[in-house]
């Protein structure tokens, strides 16, 4: 072994590293860094939820499984690489899917299948509430959840004494400290960004709101309690070690982070904290970030106010559908393929298709693709039918097949981003681009920057997302020094030397997906057709 891994090795013997943890929707992945914030080591556990009576879920059961399994092939990785045994960590953090609904009794029971981000069972729950406080609430999220319950009269409302998201729950079980990241946070009930803690305001209209249902709890005493990215927010129980590990090799008494959503993961990872950047997040579904010099002139229903992991107020355009659909057919492709007798390697085939789809008519010759899964609120959709439609004298082949595919990943985004350029006249340097969509170089990113109008970059270290992002996030935690901001620790200490291919906006892309887009808003109305009558 070189001096290298003999510095490496010595790294991770005494405890010099971070570990970020991220249970993202179809996978659960474990990346370690070292001090130079570079991975050194990871894992990962593959999962995918299910529709159990109408509702998107996961078992907790599972949650623990991918964790430990994520932990266990970092930790044996570890092993193979460098020739240690993984006993501790400098200092740690977990993040998660944002939003949905985990609400526990005061024994810590589960008292409903957990409800993810992915449902849209909340229209007048969220409607109610984004009227009542003059702020909009998404349908996902969590006191929008909650709040539905209530009107459906559920039982386990009255046993509610804690309510948190995926990440504050592992935390939780891992510490037993009920707290939260505030970007986190800021996707369960809003926050006011000039105290960096719930909206005080908004909270008493809730409690006033609900007095009618004679409910034993206060909303403030059954959230989680909101921190800054940086501070202090629990060490790892021993109880908490083994259940991250069951063998017993891992150490208790590692600090840990406040726990943070994807969201607030990907602006880390993308280094999107500052005034006037952004990022977009693109997998099982596609978010778009932007951080606000100003708040926005009026409630756009399409539009998230969130926040950065340090506070800052954030624009966010959510997108329940990304690449689900995208994936399903390029399964279907890799079929046939089997079928005939051939075989090609997953992310060879991904590359292909892609790589083919640069080959299409800039406006995906007359094809038309709704990626819908699941329901859509950015277009008024409660559940969602993937639908492939075209003119009888459409240029039908696999080029503007895989083009339409990925467009449509992208159409809806489109739709919420327009909010912001046109209605706000929000501006930004450039977009940074990470997650699956982004894997194949260069295919993605060139759609995406003629969609929207906008360069778009991706760094060299996109790939490693979330939960390298929430490693950052524990070693900013650890390392910072007095009064370093995140934005500083970003720039000077994590992305100094980073690279970036940079796309800028092509006019025959742009006018392109203008067509398609035209297409894609007139056709709409199949879509909803299509929802109303198969069932």
């Amino acid at each position: 072994m070189g001096d290298q891994g003999y510095l490496v090795k010595d790294e991770i013997i005494n405890g010099w590293t971070s570990l970020g943890i991220e249970l993202g929707s179809t996978r659960i992945k474990a990346v370690l860094i070292g001090r130079d914030h570079k991975p050194l080591a990871s894992g990962s556990f593959d999962w995918e939820n299910s529709l159990e009576n109408g509702i998107w879920t996961y078992p907790l059961a599972d949650v623990w499984t991918g964790l430990q399994t994520a932990y266990r092939n970092l930790a044996a990785q570890v092993k193979e690489k460098y020739g240690v045994t993984l006993k501790t960590v400098g200092s740690m953090g977990f993040s998660g899917m944002m939003h949905g609904y985990l609400p526990f009794d005061s024994k810590g029971n589960q008292l409903v299948p957990f409800r993810t981000w992915r449902n849209t069972i909340t229209e007048k729950a969220a409607n109610e509430l984004t009227n009542h406080f003059g702020f909009n609430i998404p349908q996902r999220w969590s006191i929008a959840h909650l709040y539905q319950a209530m009107l459906n009269g559920e039982e386990h409302i009255k046993d509610i004494d804690f309510l948190t998201t995926l990440a504050g729950y592992v935390h939780w079980k891992l510490t037993g400290q009920r707290v939260m990241g505030v970007g986190e946070a800021s996707g369960m009930f809003p926050i006011d960004s000039s105290t960096g803690d719930y909206s005080a305001s908004m909270m008493e209209k809730f409690d006033e709101l609900i007095k009618p249902y004679g409910v034993p709890w206060s909303l403030s005493g059954i959230l989680p309690k909101v921190l800054n990215a940086g501070e202090d927010a629990g060490t790892l129980t021993p109880e908490g070690a083994k259940l991250l590990d069951p063998t017993g090799e891992l150490q208790s008494g590692i600090p840990l982070c406040p726990p943070e959503g994807d969201a607030g993961t990907g602006m880390v990872a993308t280094n999107s904290i500052r005034v006037r950047t952004g990022n977009v997040s693109a997998g099982t579904s596609i978010f778009a970030m932007i951080v606000l010099e100003k708040e926005l002139s009026r409630v756009y229903p399409e539009i998230d106010m969130v926040t950065t992991p340090n506070g800052s107020p954030v624009a966010m355009v959510h997108c329940n559908n990304c690449t689900s659909d995208l994936d399903a057919w390029v399964r279907i492709f890799g079929e046939a393929i089997r079928s005939a007798g051939a075989e090609i390697t997953k992310p060879a085939l991904y590359d292909m298709l892609y790589f083919k789809a640069l080959e299409g008519d800039k406006d995906a010759g007359g094809l038309v693709n709704y990626n819908y899964v699941s329901g859509e609120p950015v277009t008024y959709l409660e559940e969602g039918r993937p639908l492939l439609l075209r003119m009888p004298d459409a240029n039908f082949n696999l080029a503007n097949f895989m083009r339409a595919q990925i467009y449509s990943c992208i159409a809806t985004l489109k739709l919420g981003m327009d909010i912001l350029f046109i209605n706000e006249n929000i501006r930004i340097e450039q977009l940074l681009g990470h997650g699956g969509l982004f894997k194949t170089k260069g295919v993605a990113q060139k759609f995406m920057s003629g969609a929207l109008n906008v360069p778009v970059s991706v760094m060299e270290t996109a790939g490693e997302g979330g939960p390298w992002g929430m490693a950052i996030l524990a070693a900013y935690m650890k390392h910072k020094a007095q009064d370093e901001t995140l934005e500083d620790y970003l720039d000077n200490r994590v992305f100094k030397d980073s690279h970036c291919e940079r796309v800028e906006p092509a006019e025959a892309d742009i006018a392109g997906f203008k067509q398609f887009m035209d297409r894609y808003v007139k056709g709409l109305e199949a879509e909803k057709a299509a929802v109303k009558s198969l069932r």
